[in-house]
């Protein structure tokens, strides 16, 4: 496509412009406002959510009026015609469309992707706190013809988001993008959301919600995060668990629709629902977490108990309690050792199965099939389809067996052992080598005892105190099939042959840093930059001295050297 040369001479560039394109969008920009290339999945992404969750919104409001008619008792009218998403037509507005915020827009990329590949917008309004950034935004939404649909905002994202909690004035989606941990937005997000709006966040402080730094975690979200293999599904349950807190204040909860960890970040779509009778719901959908210390066996206690009492009067009635616990001993009962306490975190469902089918199915056809990232996307969506909902976090093969010092299992012949067993299992995907499944850990290691068998560990390593010694010197309670492949052993996207996980796409890629062009030779993140420094500062003094002694006179006396006293 060519570009039109009157458009690029916008009043705000006064430096060297720089043409970006990524699908339907072009932005022109000089390096000095946030762009990422790697985030062009999460934009992908996001784009096909907003339409699946607007074709979804358009029968809800179809059902809504049909119950209204109903109510009225006025059969004799012809009922509302049904809105197909065929209906709508992206890049044109509608006055029953969307209101779809985005609170950090940098360059405007986003919201103008969503203007022209969105159908059914009414506005989107994209601010940002920098006033270059707004004149960027201005220019680029001028650039790309599409001033009917999207407003520019440059204010404070907090500040937007509390003056739109007036039911005029609320947003239909609100998304939260922002450079590191998006706590402080949530408390505006969830006011100025409709009822059954749609909330899009995304976190990139993985480091903190990983469990690299607990206390800021606790400070940021309110729950302390545990080193664990399965650390990347745990920060998705922590953000979850963040939101909803949020959401419980104004009488509101929370409904995952889909929630991804992927590249540096996570990726949380969730509907917020206004009612006061399922916040007490919340408190069954919040859990503690025990991780022993010496196997990493972990045990999750939730902070509430729904217990349904039915009566003929009442079938739906359901009584809620406190649990009793600790959920453990003072001592692992695998090896003995003390437990790690963690959490809490949200351990109901991460997915909505429902709405993931809806957008596999929609990401397969036209014009979402278009997408640049289209193939990475289908394999992730059916690698969540083929998720166990039900069972919160996982173990990896090689972490269990590198407690015992064994020769690693195959995945698959776990997998079969587990199957045979009677056990469910499905792989996560957050991490290409998890093992998600219902079995106890019990059985876990009952599996292993049995592996030892196989390829027994070396006698030398069976010290007495360790997880190792504590776990084998049990007897195996059955033998466990591992030669005859399970037909559910080797799970569907990896017969398929899916891109279910993301190889480093590009030198260098991470979060980047603010305000930068992550295209070209600025790209180099502050990680890579610091690599090896102390080691540097180090070798910087001996090559100084170095430096000078060659500069020393050929005949110039040595002087000796003064010995400080002891």
């Amino acid at each position: 496509m060519e570009v039109d040369h009157e458009k690029q001479e916008a009043p705000f560039l006064g430096f060297s412009e720089n043409i970006i394109r990524e699908r339907s969008a072009e932005i022109v920009s000089g390096g000095n406002v946030f762009y990422n290339p790697v985030q062009e999945f999460n934009r992908d992404l996001s784009i096909a959510v907003i339409n699946v969750y607007f074709q979804r919104l358009v029968k809800e409001r179809h059902e809504r009026a049909l119950k209204k008619q109903h109510t009225q008792q006025q059969p004799t009218e012809t009922p509302p015609p049904v809105e197909s998403q065929a209906t709508y037509v992206a890049g044109t507005q509608y006055e029953d469309g969307l209101r779809i915020l985005e609170a950090l827009s940098a360059t405007g990329l986003r919201s103008i992707r969503y203007a022209k590949e969105i159908a059914g917008v009414h506005t989107i309004v994209a601010n940002d706190l920098s006033k270059q950034a707004v004149e960027s935004i201005k220019a680029n939404v001028q650039h790309n013809g599409v001033e009917h649909l999207v407003e520019t905002s440059h204010a404070d994202a907090m500040t937007v988001m509390y003056l739109s909690t007036p039911a005029a004035k609320r947003f239909d989606a609100v998304d939260l993008d922002p450079y590191g941990c998006p706590n402080r937005f949530l408390d505006g997000a969830i006011q100025c959301l409709v009822n059954g709006g749609l909330l899009l966040v995304t976190a990139t402080d993985m480091a903190v919600l990983a469990g690299n730094m607990p206390e800021a975690c606790f400070a940021k979200y309110g729950s302390v995060p545990l080193r664990m293999k399965c650390c990347h599904e745990m920060a998705l349950r922590i953000l979850l668990h963040c939101i909803e807190t949020h959401a419980n204040r104004y009488g509101k909860y929370v409904e995952p629709l889909l929630s991804i960890s992927a590249d540096f970040y996570v990726r949380i779509f969730l509907r917020v629902h206004v009612g006061q009778a399922q916040c007490k719901y919340s408190m069954s959908k919040q859990s503690m977490v025990y991780q022993c210390t010496g196997c990493e066996t972990h045990t999750l206690q939730p902070l509430g108990i729904i217990r349904h009492s039915p009566s003929p009067e009442n079938p739906q009635k359901v009584k809620f309690s406190i649990p009793t616990g600790p959920a453990v001993g003072s001592s692992c009962q695998h090896c003995g050792h003390k437990h790690h306490m963690g959490g809490p975190i949200w351990s109901a469902p991460i997915h909505n199965t429902d709405f993931v089918t809806d957008l596999l199915n929609a990401v397969r056809c036209e014009p979402l099939s278009a997408c640049t990232t289209q193939r990475r996307i289908v394999g992730m969506l059916s690698m969540v389809l083929e998720e166990l909902q039900d069972v919160p976090l996982y173990y990896t093969p090689d972490k269990l067996c590198c407690v015992l010092k064994l020769e690693i299992v195959p995945m698959l012949k776990l997998r079969s052992a587990l199957l045979h067993a009677g056990y469910r299992v499905s792989y996560s995907h957050a991490s290409k080598n998890s093992l998600k499944t219902d079995a106890p850990p019990a059985v876990l290691w009952d599996i292993l005892r049995c592996w030892n068998k196989r390829h027994p560990v070396r006698a030398e390593r069976m010290i007495e105190g360790t997880p190792l010694q504590a776990i084998l010197a049990k007897p195996c309670s059955a033998d466990y099939e591992f030669d005859k492949l399970h037909e559910a052993a080797n799970p569907s996207s990896r017969k398929q042959a899916l891109s279910r996980f993301q190889e480093n796409p590009t030198p260098h890629w991470g979060p980047g840093t603010r305000a930068t062009i992550m295209i070209g030779d600025n790209k180099m993140p502050k990680s890579y930059r610091n690599q090896n420094k102390k080691q540097r500062h180090k070798a910087a003094p001996e090559a100084s001295e170095v430096e000078l002694q060659l500069e020393e006179p050929t005949g110039a006396a040595k002087q000796p050297k003064l010995m400080s006293p002891a």
